[in-house]
């Protein structure tokens, strides 16, 4: 009974002796990651805080300049003045015959200076710009009517024109945001130093950059896109970079929240009323509220960073067939009444009258194509079209295609050709996932039965493509829009929106500086 009594003691002591060994473990363990958390705060909240400051002052400068005190010019919308039939005094082959033009890819109906003009587009892409009553070119016609343009946008008719630029690739001030190629830059010779971008082939207003604005992009591109990195590192090394501190920050974030959220009273506190003391005060309290926004904030730059890895090659999707000019020998002009615009459309050997109608008054497009043979129109002509020219871009796309190869008809490489259609409509306004950023309309949209639930939307009037969206690309947008643009508070108006998202980077920022302050302090 003894020895019982004695081996039961003995238990019980190690169990006693195991559980302080335990305690004192854990306790080294808590103490070192105490420690290593606060300490790789610290380093990592160092190491973040360059990137930080130039990402936060730079999107809190976005609303400021681009809503707040954003410019306005006279006309945003360059409007189009009508022709009519009397003015055609000489029909399209008649013009392009004496011009000698054999053939060409297509044309429009311009009006400017009080004269009529067939702009006419030649197999090399250069516009051209026929009087409709004599036949007779216009001298330097693209420029006059980009110059033209320019002045309707600023009603300004009297200030010189220091130059016109025909740009073909984007610049430093004419992002591939503003997405239309080419374009005329044309500046004038004015105190805000006014440059207007208009695209003439569709007679459509591109964009504009005064002096301020031109100061706000230079900012913006190189402090939020890091554009400063071309000089010195192609695309691919940028966006890494980024990258690298957007994780930074993610990690310095979550290492806050531990901190100052979950363990603040296991840490040795500052003694109170000292300098110090305050900063980590005022650290840990706005450092609390803006963790959440610094993580969404990170979290979805670096996811939409990512995506740039990929090309956004949508420009080379264009299908611009050459018209043979004895093609169209017969064919006769038709009502231009309520008429937008007139093209053509060229569909394997069929060729079609493009029409454009747009009801100002209730905002409704309408595209219709009439053979240009019999007259008769095509049924759903222009979802029919989008069609074809969806499956083309898709075959261009799986066999590396280039958009010159016009006669390249839809093969079965096509990941659509044999997918079902879920859904077709005409979009005449930004909305939803096909937003402003894609800048064309109106546009048809494709929906697609395929596993990715792929969406073409298709410019038809100009045969481009101007998005294509699957799941993936429509993750990542709503990520973008509803962490980084806080779209979630768009019920509550633009103004209390940007307001929020502008105190929540600005948060950010003073966060950073006041732990910054408490570093030097420390040292």
């Amino acid at each position: 009974m003894e020895n019982k009594s004695k081996i039961l003691s003995f238990q019980a002591d190690s169990a006693i002796n195991n559980i302080s060994q335990q305690d004192s473990f854990n306790k080294k363990v808590n103490k070192l990651i105490r420690r290593n958390i606060y300490r790789w705060h610290r380093i990592l909240g160092l190491m973040a805080i360059v990137p930080t400051i130039f990402w936060t002052a730079s999107g809190i400068m976005h609303p400021f300049m681009s809503h707040w005190f954003k410019v306005s010019i006279p006309n945003e919308f360059y409007k189009s003045e009508m022709v009519d039939n009397q003015s055609l005094k000489l029909s399209l082959p008649q013009v392009l015959d004496q011009n000698n033009l054999l053939s060409f890819k297509n044309f429009r109906l311009v009006k400017f200076d009080n004269n009529n003009y067939y702009q006419v587009k030649d197999a090399k892409n250069n516009l051209h710009y026929y009087n409709t009553a004599t036949g007779k070119e216009l001298a330097d016609g693209d420029k006059k009517f980009a110059e033209n343009m320019a002045r309707f946008m600023l009603s300004d008719q009297k200030s010189k024109i220091n130059s016109i630029t025909y740009l073909t690739e984007f610049t430093d001030q004419y992002k591939f945001v503003n997405r239309f190629l080419p374009v005329y830059k044309v500046s004038f010779d004015r105190a805000d130093k006014m440059d207007v971008y208009v695209e003439t082939g569709q007679s459509r207003f591109a964009t504009f950059n005064d002096s301020g604005r031109k100061i706000f992009i230079w900012v913006f591109s190189t402090f939020h896109d890091w554009g400063f990195m071309d000089m010195i590192a192609n695309n691919s090394v940028r966006i890494i970079a980024m990258l690298f501190f957007l994780g930074i920050i993610v990690f310095s974030a979550v290492a806050g929240l531990v901190i100052y959220g979950l363990m603040w009273k296991k840490f040795k506190q500052a003694k109170r009323g000292n300098s110090k003391s305050l900063l980590r005060k005022y650290h840990r309290s706005i450092g609390l509220w803006s963790s959440i926004v610094t993580f969404t904030f990170a979290f979805s730059g670096a996811y939409h960073a990512i995506q740039k890895f990929t090309p956004d090659e949508r420009l080379k999707f264009v299908y611009e067939p050459i018209i043979r000019t004895d093609k169209i020998e017969k064919a006769a002009m038709i009502d231009l009444s309520g008429i937008s615009n007139i093209s053509l459309a060229k569909w394997g050997e069929n060729i079609f009258w493009q029409i454009t109608r747009k009801d100002e008054e209730t905002n409704t497009t309408k595209v219709d194509y009439v053979h240009i043979e019999n007259g008769k129109l095509l049924p759903d002509g222009n979802f029919k079209y989008a069609r074809f020219l969806a499956n083309r871009f898709s075959s261009m796309e799986n066999s590396s295609a280039e958009a010159c190869c016009a006669e390249m008809e839809t093969s079965s490489n096509s990941t659509i050709s044999e997918a079902s259609i879920l859904d077709t409509k005409l979009i005449t306004k930004f909305a939803g996932e096909y937003g402003f950023v894609n800048k064309r309309l109106p546009v048809v949209k494709l929906s697609y039965d395929t596993p990715d639930h792929i969406a073409y939307y298709i410019e038809t009037t100009t045969g481009r493509l101007s998005t294509k969206v699957n799941d993936g690309a429509r993750k990542e947008g709503f990520s973008f829009a509803f962490l980084h643009k806080f779209s979630y508070l768009d019920f509550l108006g633009k103004n209390m929106r940007d307001g929020i998202m502008t105190a929540a980077a600005m948060s950010v920022l003073l966060i950073s500086i006041l732990g910054l302050l408490i570093f030097i302090k420390i040292k």
